[in-house]
């Protein structure tokens, strides 16, 4: 049996969760009034977020590099600081609490593929992280993952199971080291 036949994939019907001229304006727009904002244009970035259906707190800041995939799927709480070059790779939903840091390089990652399927069938998981939560630099997280209130990762690990608040979590897989 073969692993993957990709000329077999097929996506699942709106799996987007917009049409596709929506999809595509959203690239173009994050590509060019999103990326190349000011650094201090906060207001602006939460301003494009939000009309394209993401749900974002008040004071929310976002730098210009954050990517995402579809910001529909994406809700982010009040006074969340969201750092430079994170990718929230939204194929599924992407819940941040308030008061949540994702530093830098950090990847949330809510789609994947079924490594049994030789279709590759796609699919999605919801990442949470719950209010408090510090996502140090180079964090990457997995589909289905929440991360307990007040948990700090540590940098440069990668989170492919939920962990519990108020703990402190490093490694490839993370794990629970202490209590913050």
């Amino acid at each position: 049996m073969p692993y993957q036949q990709l000329n077999q994939f097929e996506l699942p019907p709106n799996f987007r969760g917009r049409g596709a001229i929506t999809v595509q304006l959203w690239w173009l727009v994050q590509s060019t009034l999103f990326a190349w904002s000011p650094q201090f244009m906060y207001g602006w970035r939460r301003f494009l977020l939000r009309s394209f259906g993401a749900s974002i707190g008040k004071k929310v800041l976002l730098r210009p590099s954050v990517r995402t995939q579809f910001p529909w799927k994406v809700s982010i709480g009040d006074h969340s600081w969201i750092g430079d070059d994170v990718v929230l790779y939204s194929l599924g939903e992407i819940e941040i609490g308030a008061h949540v840091v994702v530093s830098q390089k950090s990847y949330l990652c809510t789609g994947t593929h079924d490594p049994q399927s030789s279709t590759f069938d796609i699919y999605a998981q919801k990442i949470t992280l719950e209010d408090e939560c510090w996502i140090a630099t180079d964090v990457y997280v997995a589909p289905g993952v929440t991360i307990g209130k007040g948990t700090l990762v540590g940098a440069r690990s990668s989170v492919f199971k939920s962990l519990p608040a108020g703990k402190i979590c490093l490694g490839s897989p993370a794990r629970v080291v202490k209590d913050r």
